[in-house]
């Protein structure tokens, strides 16, 4: 176990030390080669929003350096070999900014959203960008008119995301997309669905941002990649924050997911903390607000469809024909490429956590049969194994929901597991412990008649 500190560099002139713990192993993340160009995609997508007449602000730039630092550091430090306990690492990072003193500030909620985010102990350490780098975006031209896009959307290439883009366009809105380009499948989904989405509202002017962000396997010298990935989400929000310092004032940043899967109340007891994900919790969320208020910043970060199961979602969809035809494209499979290893190209498996809700929704929402290839194409065909893992989430999904059905009141003290809700009015709180009744049911009527063993 090594704690781990990730200091940023910009350029070959950047030496400024940077003092280590004992026992801290240091890597050197070096964000400009031979120009002052930001490499990690983020010099790329500054190019892309200036095509589109979008020109971030400074601050805007520095919170896409932080992500990679955090991407960087959650993607190349293996949890089975640098923790004490399989799972928390302890990362420490330095990173370069414009502002030192404002991003000081921001330093504290920083780390309560990460860790609570991630399972890790962060540290967050800022420093002042080297001399030549007080710059990074050009001005917007003076002439410039106002933008076109009426607010920004996160687009992953999954069925909300999805269902979230159709109902703006479908109330004639012009929203930015956001994406983060990750592995083949889910770029590739994201890919045909913006393709289809363009001809569907062909001359409706929305256009997409594309991050591309990736690093060296040995990133890390002598430590294995991480494959958990808890913190990408973090790099999917900055996208979208970032490029909306590029709006003015008063921008909303939408995060379309449905209520079952913001909350992720662990099924059993196997599935507490950080083994569960925190992607688009209300804590995670209002932390991200509380970010952007404290940089100045007038985004507003929000969850449309906090209240609505995947199904309401589905059956919901403001244009439900197109919606259908749709859905064999959308990507909801945690890790898609497993498929191969059953003979399969990549698809959806069938049995992960995502793909169980996704199969109740499309059942309760499109009142017609699921589209969609799974691995395990029918859950009822044969008694599936607990010990293996198509049977061991459908399990947990059984337990849990007998246990709602038998205890109903057990729903408003269940949400409170995978994370605070304090913030949260007794109206609200009460929304959302009915949403997740009705998730659950959902997620019930699918596995009614499916069998497991041992039970």
């Amino acid at each position: 176990m090594s704690r781990h500190v990730i200091i940023g560099r910009l350029g070959s002139d950047d030496k400024l030390a940077v003092p280590t713990a004992t026992g801290e192993v240091a890597t050197q993340l070096q964000f400009v080669q031979a120009t002052k160009r930001l490499d990690y995609g983020i010099g790329y997508a500054l190019d892309d929003l200036a095509k589109l007449k979008i020109f971030p602000t400074e601050t805007g730039v520095d919170l896409m350096i932080l992500a990679a630092h955090v991407h960087a550091a959650d993607t190349r430090i293996s949890r089975e070999s640098e923790s004490q306990d399989g799972w928390t690492r302890e990362i420490r990072l330095v990173v370069p900014v414009k502002d030192v003193a404002l991003w000081r500030d921001a330093s504290t909620v920083l780390q309560r959203m990460l860790n609570f985010l991630t399972g890790d102990r962060w540290i967050i350490d800022f420093r002042s960008r080297p001399a030549g780098f007080e710059e990074t975006v050009r001005s917007a031209p003076k002439e410039l008119l106002g933008l076109p896009y009426e607010n920004l959307s996160l687009f992953s290439g999954g069925l909300d995301s999805l269902i979230g883009a159709v109902d703006e366009l479908e109330q004639g809105k012009t929203p930015l997309l956001i994406s983060h380009a990750g592995e083949g499948s889910v770029s590739g989904s994201q890919n045909a669905l913006f393709s289809r989405l363009q001809t569907q509202y062909k001359n409706r002017g929305f256009e997409r941002l594309r991050i591309w962000m990736e690093f060296p396997t040995k990133l890390i010298k002598d430590v294995s990649p991480e494959m958990t990935t808890r913190g990408r989400s973090f790099l999917f929000f900055a996208a979208g924050v970032f490029a909306s310092t590029g709006f003015g004032d008063n921008v909303r940043l939408r995060v379309p997911e449905n209520g079952l899967i913001a909350l992720n109340v662990p099924l059993d007891e196997l599935r507490l903390g950080a083994l569960s994900t925190r992607t688009t919790h209300p804590f995670y969320i209002s932390r991200w607000n509380e970010l952007v208020r404290t940089l100045g910043m007038s985004t507003s970060i929000e969850n449309p469809y906090w209240d609505k199961t995947k199904g309401e979602m589905v059956a919901n969809c403001a244009n439900l024909n197109f919606l259908a035809s749709l859905i064999p494209d959308a990507m909801s499979c945690s890790s898609p490429t497993k498929a191969r290893w059953a003979g399969h190209g990549t698809q959806h498996c069938g049995f992960c956590l995502p793909c169980l809700i996704r199969r109740a929704a499309i059942n309760a929402g499109l009142g017609k049969k699921d589209p969609t290839d799974y691995t395990l194409a029918d859950l009822k065909a044969k008694v599936l194994d607990t010990k293996r893992a198509e049977g061991r989430q459908v399990r947990s999904f059984q337990f849990a929901i007998a246990r709602l059905k038998k205890e109903p009141r057990l729903a408003p003290i269940l949400i409170h597991k995978p994370g605070s809700l304090a913030e949260e009015s007794p109206t609200t709180l009460a929304d959302l412990a009915a949403v997740y009744s009705r998730g659950m049911a959902e997620v019930g009527k699918l596995l009614s008649g499916v069998e497991t063993t041992p039970s």
